[in-house]
């Protein structure tokens, strides 16, 4: 590591470490700052929960230590990541809100081929999973743009998957989840793009590798100033992302994904979330569905 300032391992049990109010403060004030996520003082008992991960593995008993550590040159550094892999909360499912992909089939698309599909050039459908946690949202979207491109040949298409947490980016490459994971999937899709395993991997999947070779994951902080896309996307999917922001950085975010959503692209938002009283270029279309105008 960069720094000096690790201590020594101790035997203590850091089952019983109890993070003090001021510590809490220091570090919700870090997080938020590095990554927009909001940790009110509810959620003190969960962020000592999650940071015993880190306490255990760098050999520390109590929670001074480790701000001491983050605060201390170079700790930053060598720490944020492993942090906001702990912090971070990967929630997700395979068809999660399914009438979002049904509106994207019977509706967003057939307008979007229509429109794009008079330009000049090849045609291009580009999409993006932001937040994307494990893989299960970029891994429906390919399912279900698969079927449809499928029926209407001609065109090609992406899926860019982006997370701030390594771990959950990692467990989305591997593409393999448990067999209860994918009940939601219908039958017929599970035959034709899901693998089942065997022996001591018995009761997993894995999504077939013309699946997988349709999304691009790659790690991203909504919270940077430029996210490095290089073309508008024609659909954006950050579902479940914005509730966890203050309303200033939900707008911040909102207006960034906006630069890089396709003129008439669609954006699609948690069921729980709500652009209400925001300044910006959407159209609603359907609950928690718009369209770039």
């Amino acid at each position: 590591m960069s720094n000096t300032y690790l201590p020594a391992a101790k035997t203590n049990n850091i089952h019983n470490a109890v993070m003090s109010t001021a510590d809490f403060h220091r570090l919700s004030g870090l997080i938020s700052g590095l990554c927009g996520i909001k940790l009110p003082p509810a959620k003190k008992t969960m962020l000592e929960g999650r940071l015993r991960k880190r306490l255990r593995f760098l050999g520390m008993d109590n929670f001074a230590d480790y701000c001491d550590y983050l605060f201390s040159q170079g700790g930053l550094d060598d720490e944020c990541l492993h942090m906001l892999d702990v912090v971070t909360t990967n929630k997700t499912d395979f068809f999660r809100e399914p009438q979002h992909f049904n509106y994207l089939t019977q509706k967003a698309l057939p307008e979007l081929t229509q429109e794009l599909g008079l330009g000049r050039g090849p045609n291009r459908l580009r999409t993006w999973s932001a937040g994307c946690s494990t893989g299960e949202e970029p891994y429906t979207l390919a399912m279900f743009l698969s079927e449809f491109f499928s029926n209407n040949p001609g065109w090609h298409f992406s899926i860019l998957a982006t997370d701030i947490s390594l771990r959950a980016l990692d467990t989305a490459r591997r593409a393999i989840y448990a067999h209860e994971s994918i009940e939601p999937v219908p039958l017929p899709w599970r035959k034709k793009f899901l693998l089942r395993s065997k022996g001591k991997d018995q009761g997993l999947v894995r999504l077939a590798p013309e699946i997988r070779e349709l999304v691009t994951f790659r790690y991203l902080n909504l919270m940077e100033d430029n996210y490095g896309l290089r073309e508008p996307q024609a659909v954006i999917f950050c579902r479940n992302v914005l509730i966890y922001f203050e309303k200033p950085r939900q707008l911040l975010v909102l207006q960034r994904l906006c630069q890089y959503l396709l003129q008439g692209g669609y954006l699609f938002i948690g069921h729980s979330e709500t652009l209400h009283g925001l300044d910006l270029p959407l159209e609603q279309r359907a609950p928690t569905i718009y369209r770039k105008i």
